[in-house]
C-alpha cells in the first residue's frame, strides 16, 4: 500500500475513532467533574442491624469474628438465592462480575436489582469490559436509575468493531488481563462468591451447554472484607462510569427493556406466580433458620486492581496474596487435599508442591475437565503435560464426563449437571477436611499472573465435610485416569446406563478432529493459556 493510501485510510478512520472512544482512566479530562450518584454517606450503616443479620442475631452476637456459610451446589439454587436476597435487601447491593450474558436469566436478575432500587436500595454494578461486551448488554441501561450506578473496569478505548481487537497489540499487557472476580454482596452482611458469572448457562441445567459450578453464601464478619475489596475496585481509576457509553445513555433502549420486562410479566403470569412462590419460600426458610449453615472463621482475599496495570514482566513474577495463601495451606496440610478445578495447569512450581505433598503422606484427589467436557482445549493440552506425573506420584486423578446420561442415576442426588453438554467450572479445595477454599481462582497461569481473582478461605470441619463430599460425588461421575503397565493413559468409568465399567485408551467422547485440535493448541505457550 502506498504512503498516500495509508494516509487516506488513516484520515477516513479518524471519524470512527473520534465518536466511538471511551476513557480508560478516571484521570481522563473527559471525566473532570464527574460525581458519583451513590455517595459514601449512602453506604454508612450498621450491617448487624439489617433484617438479614437479625435473622441470625444470636449466632452473630456470640462472636462478631464468626461467619456462617452455606453451600450452593446447583445453578437454579444459585439464581433463586440471589433473587431472594435482592428482595431482602434494605440498604445496598453490590454486584461484581466478569461475564454478564444478555439472556433471559440475566434480565430477570437485573429486574430484581431494579425492583430493589425502586424501594430505595443503593445498587452498584461493576462489570469487566471484555467479559460483558459493555456496548450491547442491557445491564448498562440501569445506570439511568437514580439509585443504581454501573461502572466498567479496564475498558477498551475504541469501540469500533473494526478497531476493537487491533488495539490489543498496542496495550496488550493491560487488555490481556481480566477482572475475573465474582461477588454478590447484600447489605454488607451477606455475600455470594464462587465460580458463577451472570448468565443462563451458569444458572439453568436445561441450557445446551451448562457450567457445573459451586457458590457459597456467607453471612457475617467475612462480608466486610468482601465489601472492602469491592470498594477498592469501585474507586480505582480503571473503573469507568457507564454514563460515558452510548448504550447506557439510550432512553429508547431503556424503554424497550422496560417493555420487555412488562411483556415477560404479561406472557408468563403463571410462571411468574410460581417463581414468586419459590422466592418467598427461600426467604421464609432463611428467616426460619432452615438454611444449612455451618459456622466458623474465614478470610476473603482478592488481587489488587493494580495487577491489571503491571507490565508483562511484572505479571510473570507476580506472587499475590492468593498464591501465597495457597502455598501456605499446602505446606500446613498433613493428610489430604481435594481439588475441583475447571482449568488445572499447576506449572512446574505447583507440580513440585503437589509431589512434595504426596511424598510426605498427604493424599491428593483432583477433579478437572476431560478433553470432551472442556471449553478450553488449549488448557487441557497443557494439563496433559502434568497429569501423568501427578498420577505417578500417587494422586487420584479424575476427568469430568461430558455426557448427561451418566448424571441421572438415583445415586446422584444433585442437579448440578443435567444439560447435554456440561463443563466443570468449579474452583474449590478442601485441606485436611478442615479448611475450605472457594472462589474465582483457577489453578492456571491466567489466574496466577494476569487476571484479578478472589477467594474465600473458611475454617469449619462441618462445612469442609460438605464440600469434600460434593467433590467426591463428582468423582463418581468422572473418568478415573490411570496408567497401564506400559505407562499409557487409560480412562475408566461407568455411566448409569452401563452394566459395567468401561475402559478407554483414547480420550472418551472425543472425535478425531477434537484430538487433532488439542494437539495444535499445544503449540500455544503455557503462559498464555
Amino acid at each position: 500500500m502506498s504512503v498516500l493510501k495509508r494516509v487516506a485510510l488513516w484520515i477516513l478512520t479518524l471519524p470512527i475513532m473520534g465518536c466511538t472512544t471511551v476513557p480508560t482512566s478516571m484521570h481522563d479530562s473527559r471525566l473532570d467533574g464527574y460525581v458519583s450518584k451513590i455517595n459514601s454517606a449512602d453506604l454508612v450503616f450498621d450491617p448487624y442491624e439489617t433484617p438479614i443479620a437479625q435473622c441470625y442475631a444470636s449466632e452473630l452476637a456470640e462472636n462478631r469474628h464468626v461467619s456462617g456459610a452455606t453451600l450452593i451446589e446447583d445453578g437454579l439454587s444459585a439464581f433463586v438465592v440471589r433473587s431472594a436476597f435482592a428482595r431482602m435487601a434494605t440498604k445496598t447491593i453490590d454486584l461484581q462480575t466478569y461475564i454478564y450474558s444478555n439472556d433471559f436469566s440475566s434480565r430477570v436478575l437485573i429486574g430484581e436489582l431494579k425492583h430493589a432500587a425502586d424501594r430505595g436500595v443503593k445498587v452498584r454494578i461493576l462489570l469487566d469490559d471484555y467479559g460483558t461486551k459493555s456496548d450491547i448488554v442491557d445491564v448498562m441501561l440501569l445506570n439511568q436509575h437514580p439509585n443504581i450506578e454501573v461502572r466498567v473496569f479496564n475498558t477498551v478505548p475504541n469501540r469500533s468493531k473494526i478497531l476493537y481487537y487491533p488495539q490489543f497489540l498496542t496495550d496488550f499487557s493491560r487488555l490481556n488481563s481480566r477482572m475475573h472476580n465474582k461477588l454478590f454482596i447484600v447489605d454488607n452482611i451477606a455475600y455470594i462468591t464462587g465460580g458463577r458469572n451472570v448468565g443462563s448457562n451458569y444458572f439453568y441445567p436445561e441450557t445446551a451447554s451448562n457450567f457445573s459450578d459451586t457458590d457459597v453464601l456467607f453471612i457475617g464478619d467475612m462480608t466486610r472484607y468482601a465489601t472492602d475489596s469491592f470498594n477498592e475496585y469501585w474507586e480505582h481509576h480503571l473503573s469507568i462510569p457507564a454514563s460515558v457509553f452510548p448504550k447506557a445513555k439510550s432512553k429508547k433502549a431503556l424503554r424497550k427493556l422496560e417493555r420487555r420486562f412488562a411483556e415477560i410479566e404479561r406472557k408468563s403470569a403463571e410462571n411468574i406466580k410460581a417463581y414468586n412462590n419459590i422466592i418467598n419460600m427461600v426467604q421464609q426458610e432463611f428467616k426460619q433458620k432452615k438454611f444449612d449453615i455451618s459456622w466458623g472463621r474465614g478470610k476473603f482475599l482478592a488481587d489488587p486492581p493494580e495487577k491489571v496495570e503491571m507490565t508483562m514482566l511484572e505479571k510473570e513474577n507476580y506472587r499475590g496474596n492468593i498464591v501465597r495463601a495457597l502455598q501456605h495451606l499446602l505446606n500446613k496440610t498433613h493428610e489430604s487435599v481435594y481439588m475441583s478445578a475447571a482449568y488445572f495447569v499447576p506449572g512446574q512450581g505447583g507440580l513440585e508442591s503437589i509431589m512434595r505433598e504426596e511424598d510426605s503422606g498427604v493424599h491428593v484427589t483432583i477433579v478437572t475437565n476431560s478433553l470432551s467436557s472442556t471449553n478450553a482445549p488449549t488448557v487441557y493440552a497443557k494439563w496433559e503435560k502434568y497429569r501423568d506425573r501427578l498420577i505417578k506420584t500417587g494422586a487420584d486423578v479424575y476427568e469430568f464426563m461430558v455426557s448427561a446420561e451418566n448424571l441421572r442415576g438415583k445415586e446422584h442426588d444433585r442437579e448440578r449437571k443435567q444439560s447435554s453438554f456440561s463443563v466443570l467450572h468449579s474452583k474449590t479445595m478442601v485441606f485436611d477436611d478442615k479448611i475450605s477454599w472457594i472462589g474465582s481462582f483457577n489453578l492456571d497461569p491466567r489466574s496466577t499472573y494476569y487476571n484479578t481473582e478472589n477467594v474465600a478461605i473458611f475454617e469449619s470441619r462441618d462445612f469442609a465435610e460438605k464440600l469434600r463430599n460434593m467433590i467426591i460425588k463428582d468423582t463418581k461421575t468422572s473418568w478415573r485416569v490411570t496408567l497401564d503397565d506400559k505407562g499409557k493413559t487409560i480412562w475408566t468409568g461407568r455411566r448409569s446406563s452401563d452394566k459395567k465399567e468401561r475402559v478407554h485408551k483414547i480420550a472418551p467422547d472425543t472425535g478425531f478432529f477434537r484430538r487433532i485440535w488439542k494437539s495444535i493448541c499445544n503449540l500455544v505457550p503455557e503462559k498464555f493459556v
